[in-house]
């Protein structure tokens, strides 16, 4: 070993492992070991047992090898400090053990000091491999594999690697974790890997089982095997911000049927899931995919029935979306503040949480804000989504939502490109004719109770852009959607411009709505159904676009709802203004409409006298053209 600081040296011996200084501190000559805080250097190759010192500052710029029948002890609070390029990694070889004692306070880190990638860490094991016995991997000559499933080379615990992944040539790269036929005996807890060039973790064969991984921005896949691994991964997170990436997970070679369970993936810039190329497969169970454009590739066109998810053949159509099986709290020892995770929106909410303005938010797939839990959104929050059926917000019943947007500062939620996404979506307790624990068309969200009062929070100055995601030829998105959402919730200001479907939807309830502003949704600006019975004050609507349905869409039962100042707008003088189906009706005062080339359509022949338009049943012959709410009324969203 060379030395770096204080003349320090590693003398690496067949029986022991010594740090000894350049001169003794006593008559006897006693070795004198390194001061803490001391810089030493790691290369060359471990015969013996070896154990490092917290204390000590270590850097990495070779090749560190840990020869067969040693051991190599990495404690807790550990930091090495990494050199860059293709020769600078840690090789457990085969019959060798590596014991990395992290602790979810004191992690083990490995990163590199500047700009540039290495290695990582790779463990060769005696373990089976489609390559045989002795196979010789593909980076550094490594042996590996043999006929021992059980083969046990060491532990390894809250171990946070990055900037991993260096090219070696076009076909052949290191990754951040490398296992090369590791057996089932070898503990494996707790690993994350940032920023990498290639694979966050991949398995050569082996039966290596992993749990709790987390993989963010890997370059090429978060999840890559091959060589018939027949393992477990258990609770894997995976985040792509970054457009450089293949896939979360991608498997090739014979199909050794590894088990995935809990395994989530969230990309905010498109990408494919899961790649299965050959005949590989895997049983997977537990699995939540966001952002993605394809959910499952067989890249060779192998058989389906090798992917099994949820007990059922993989399907490519389907996106195996829905909140997140895996905590992403449970890596908050390795994402540190920094950490992108921090700035996606995704998964479950189950206690209170609070988010920042300061940060630029995504929301790639579905955020599920659950019973008992409340999100809070201060004054001047952005989030920016992803597009499609799976990209939405939900309160569910029994959750609470504080969005508190200013009218200087409202929060805005809109798509960074084309599309549409499924907006907000809130679910209460208050009555509906569907009855209690009614289903939703949308997700399957439970909604509707005996509560009129029900409290889901407060939403003050939104802005929801291009929203209502087509689901089928019957469902929609919308962009606010309200499942009998009670009069005790505060729906203020709030602003929905574009969108394929309707801006405000009731499904029952009796919420109030005050100042609405509603510009070229597709569908209706306002729709209710089920007996809602709230109060909607001021609204604004614009129709630019001919391509749109109603201002108002009305049906079931008339629960009698109060509109008051109503205002719309069809500036390609078509359409039509107020649609009022089955039996629905409403008490309308301060009515303004302009443009439309039908008033009132009682599409389905119902009673006139159920809709009352400023004191008289309404007329489809009056053109009910008196100025009421002004536009400026709502500068705030239209600035």
């Amino acid at each position: 070993m060379k030395t770096t600081m204080k003349s320090l040296t590693y003398f690496f011996a067949l029986a022991c492992f010594t740090l000894v200084a350049s001169s003794c501190s006593s008559d006897d000559d006693v070795p004198v070991g390194p001061e803490p805080g001391s810089e030493l250097e790691l290369e060359g190759s471990i015969s013996s047992d070896v154990a490092l010192d917290s204390s000590l500052e270590y850097t990495l710029n070779g090749t560190l090898s840990v020869e067969a029948g040693a051991s190599l002890t990495i404690p807790a609070g550990t930091n090495i400090a990494t050199g860059t390029g293709t020769d600078v990694y840690i090789i457990v070889q085969k019959g060798a053990t590596i014991d990395i004692a992290g602790t979810p306070s004191n992690p083990v880190i490995m990163s590199p000091a500047s700009s540039g990638s290495w290695g990582g860490l790779v463990i060769a094991g005696n373990a089976e491999t489609t390559e045989g016995i002795d196979a010789i991997a593909e980076v550094g000559g490594i042996l590996y594999g043999g006929t021992n499933a059980e083969d046990n080379s060491g532990s390894v615990e809250y171990l946070i690697l990055r900037q991993t992944g260096a090219q070696i040539n076009a076909e052949s790269q290191f990754n951040g974790l490398t296992l090369y036929a590791v057996g089932s005996g070898t503990t494996l807890n707790n690993i994350a890997i940032f920023n990498g060039q290639d694979d966050g973790v991949e398995f050569f064969g082996g039966s290596a089982n992993l749990t709790n991984f987390y993989a963010e921005n890997l370059q090429d896949d978060a999840v890559d095997w091959t060589e018939g691994w027949n393992g477990v991964l258990t609770n894997a997170y995976v985040l792509h911000t970054d457009e450089n990436f293949s896939t979360a997970v991608e498997a090739d070679g014979i199909n050794g049927n590894p088990t995935l369970t809990n395994f989530t993936a969230i990309s905010t810039v498109g990408g494919t899931a899961l790649q299965f190329k050959v005949e590989s497969g895997a049983t997977i169970t537990g699995l939540s995919l966001s952002g993605y454009g394809t959910s499952v590739d067989m890249r060779d066109n192998g058989a389906l029935s090798n992917v099994q998810i949820e007990g059922e053949n993989a399907d490519p159509n389907l996106p195996y979306t829905g909140p997140a099986t895996v905590n992403v709290s449970d890596f908050d020892w390795a994402t540190e503040a920094n950490s992108n995770v921090n700035n996606v929106l995704s998964g479950e909410i189950t206690g209170n949480v609070t988010l920042d303005s300061s940060i630029s938010y995504s929301l790639p797939g579905v955020l599920s804000v659950e019973s008992g839990a409340t999100l809070t959104i201060p004054a001047g929050t952005t989030i920016t989504t992803g597009t499609g059926t799976d990209v939405y917000m939900v309160v569910q019943k029994g959750g609470t939502i504080n969005i508190n947007g200013t009218e200087t500062s409202p929060v805005v939620m809109a798509p960074s490109g084309e599309g549409a996404w499924g907006g907000l979506v809130i679910a209460g307790k208050a009555e509906t004719t569907e009855g209690i624990d009614a289903i939703a068309e949308v997700g399957g969200i439970v909604y509707g109770g005996t509560d009129v009062e029900d409290n889901s929070g407060t939403i003050t100055y939104l802005i929801l852009r291009q929203t209502g995601s087509q689901i089928n030829a019957e469902s929609q998105f919308n962009g606010l959607t309200l499942y009998a959402v009670g009069s005790m919730t505060t729906l203020e200001n709030i602003a929905v411009i574009g969108g394929q479907d309707d801006g405000v939807e009731f499904f029952g309830g009796s919420a109030n709505l005050t100042n609405f502003y509603a510009v070229d949704t597709e569908d209706d600006a306002v729709d209710w159904t089920e007996g809602w019975n709230g109060v909607l004050t001021n609204t604004f609507v614009k129709h630019t676009q001919e391509n749109f349905s109603t201002a108002v869409e009305a049906d079931g039962i008339n629960g009698n709802p109060t509109i008051i100042n109503f205002a719309a707008v069809s500036e390609t003088n078509t359409g039509t203004a107020l649609q009022f189906k089955a039996n629905s009706g409403a008490t309308i005062t301060g009515l303004s409409l302009t443009g439309y080339q039908t008033i009132i359509d009682m599409r389905d022949d119902g009673p006139l006298e159920n809709v009352v338009i400023d004191g008289a049943t309404g007329d489809p012959s009056v053109v009910y053209d008196t100025a009421t709410v002004v536009e400026s009324d709502f500068s705030w969203a239209t600035n």
